[in-house]
């Protein structure tokens, strides 16, 4: 039977919240994967942290910190899903298969994997030791990319086969498309940990068959999505953070060309200069209409808030899609030597941990009356 939803439909009312001041029971019948996004926003904040081109005092030690916090909030999320789903299986069954503006969301799971692997290899080795941070890493990477996979390509089947959508493309769509995208990006700097030769070299090209099938898939989404903005509207208030959504693909496309040119170095030596040229001709002008659409979602949002715009967990979109941004654009300040990415990526890790900071606090706040949970 098929699910008939309007491509319109904003999330169920509890998505909101109840008024504030008010305390409702806390219960996880409504843990949806869009809790992934939590994990997802924190991690990148560490991630962005380590990509830097400059290291101001303090922003390693911040950044180890917010990690360790991922780590945890990772556990968490995923035994809260675990619970969610033993004690609900109707419940999250219906999330998959009956409510697309919640599916959507299953595109989080594997990013927040993905996203705290990478920050492991990052930020373990010291207190973990290089070979066990490699290993989770490496099991992470592993089990995020084959779940971005699944998802990219489950999520289409479930539109075509199952829901009928009406009303055009909205940003959230991007979630499952967007998931093998950070997948590419994040798996080439475990090359250098593989044996030399093949294992390298499928490495390498599994990314690269990733972000091309992203990326079309992206190219496909964005008309739609710009028409549906252009014609109709988000719709409800709560949902114009989703606007930053477009960043996502943009910015962890910008950062995944930077670590193929590095990681071809070592696994494809003879396209190494191909794929260091392809970082600027790719990164550059993906990078401008990037901050280009940035400009315009910030202030549809300060707009928002302004009307009152309630809390809701779509206020995550500020964080995780700008944090690709800021890789991003370390990324071409690396290969540049350009002072002018520098400072773009400077300002935007700032927007970022100023986001990150407000959304998270909210976050708690939200969780410890119930409300988020309702």
């Amino acid at each position: 039977m098929h699910a008939t939803t309007a491509a319109t439909r904003p999330p169920p009312p509890e998505a909101a919240g109840p008024a504030p001041g008010t305390r409702t029971p806390r219960s996880l019948r409504a843990f949806g994967p869009q809790w992934y996004a939590s994990v997802m926003g924190t991690a990148i904040v560490a991630n962005g942290a380590a990509a830097l081109p400059v290291r101001p005092p303090g922003l390693r030690a911040f950044g180890f910190a917010v990690w360790a916090l991922s780590f945890v909030l990772l556990g968490c999320v995923i035994a809260a899903r675990v619970t969610h789903i033993a004690r609900h299986r109707g419940e999250a069954k219906r999330q998959l298969l009956d409510e697309p503006s919640t599916a959507f969301f299953y595109g989080c799971p594997p990013m927040a994997l993905l996203a705290v692997g990478h920050g492991t290899l990052l930020y373990g080795p010291g207190p973990l030791g290089t070979r066990a941070a490699v290993t989770i890493d490496a099991v992470l990477w592993s089990a995020g990319a084959a779940y971005a996979v699944a998802v990219a390509c489950g999520i289409p089947y479930l539109m075509i086969t199952r829901w009928r959508l009406e009303g055009g493309a909205l940003p959230g769509w991007l979630l499952p498309v967007v998931a093998p995208m950070v997948a590419a990006a994040l798996g080439p700097p475990l090359v250098p940990h593989l044996p030399p030769g093949q294992a390298q070299t499928t490495l390498l090209y599994a990314c690269l068959a990733m972000f091309g099938a992203s990326l079309l898939g992206t190219l496909l989404l964005l008309p739609g999505i710009w028409t549906r903005l252009t014609r109709d509207g988000l719709g409800p208030a709560f949902l114009t953070p989703t606007l930053f959504l477009v960043l996502g693909p943009l910015g962890q496309s910008t950062t995944a060309v930077k670590q193929f040119a590095d990681a071809a170095a070592t696994a494809a030596p003879g396209y190494a200069g191909a794929m260091r040229a392809f970082v600027l001709l790719y990164g550059v002008p993906v990078l401008g209409f990037a901050l280009m659409w940035l400009i315009m979602a910030g202030a549809a949002n300060v707009r928002a808030l302004r009307r009152g715009m309630p809390f809701a967990m779509t206020w995550w979109a500020w964080t995780f899609p700008v944090g690709t941004c800021v890789t991003g654009a370390a990324g071409l300040a690396r290969h540049t030597g350009l002072h002018a990415f520098i400072a773009v990526a400077l300002a935007l890790y700032v927007l970022l941990t100023a986001a990150w900071a407000v959304v998270a606090a909210r976050t708690v706040h939200g969780a410890y009356t119930g409300r988020l949970l309702s």
